[in-house]
């Protein structure tokens, strides 16, 4: 199957399975950024959008560990960038229809929560295709390593994604299995 083909199938299935009280484990997280202690405390989470996993009582509970929270913003040139947000803080929609943080302070985080669509054992993603996180990434690697850390159903994997030299693997993936 192309991209393509696993993107509808796996959206279908995750619109079919979804489960609003399905959480992921914090202590699983914590434990790999307490092996992983070189990322510093800086969070790059996401806002769940389109049945994705809700992760915002996770980042409720690094913010109240003193993590500094941040959401991606996509600005009118498509790129995007991540900004300081509390779970306390005001959002506002974007035109893709995904809540954004309204804060002006660019943070660049060196933890990245990344939701995806499907994912493989190869730790290779599948998102929306837009290419957000593969050129974010691409960019702010160049300054700082970072630790990509997708966020996905254990439903959403796939026998072999086929990556092109633009597709950045994933570091982890954590699903609400394991």
């Amino acid at each position: 199957m192309n991209k393509s083909e696993i993107r509808k199938k796996i959206l279908n299935l995750r619109k079919k399975n979804f489960r609003k009280d399905l959480k992921m484990n914090f202590k699983i997280l914590f434990n790999i950024l307490k092996k992983e202690k070189n990322f510093g405390k800086t969070i790059g989470g996401y806002y769940p959008y389109n049945y994705e996993i809700d992760i915002l009582k996770i980042l409720h509970d690094f913010e109240k560990k003193n993590y500094l929270i941040t959401l991606p913003k996509i600005s009118k040139n498509s790129k995007m960038d991540f900004f300081k947000w509390s779970t306390n803080d005001p959002l506002k929609i974007n035109k893709f229809g995904i809540p954004e943080p309204i804060s002006q302070k660019i943070r660049h985080p060196k933890i990245l929560l990344i939701p995806l669509i499907a994912f493989d054992k190869n730790l290779n993603r599948v998102g929306y295709g837009g290419g957000f996180y593969d050129r974010y990434i691409s960019r702010i690697r160049k300054d700082k390593r970072i630790l990509k850390i997708g966020i996905a159903y254990s439903f959403q994997k796939v026998k072999k994604i086929i990556t092109n030299k633009y597709d950045i693997k994933l570091d982890y993936i954590i699903t609400e299995k394991q």
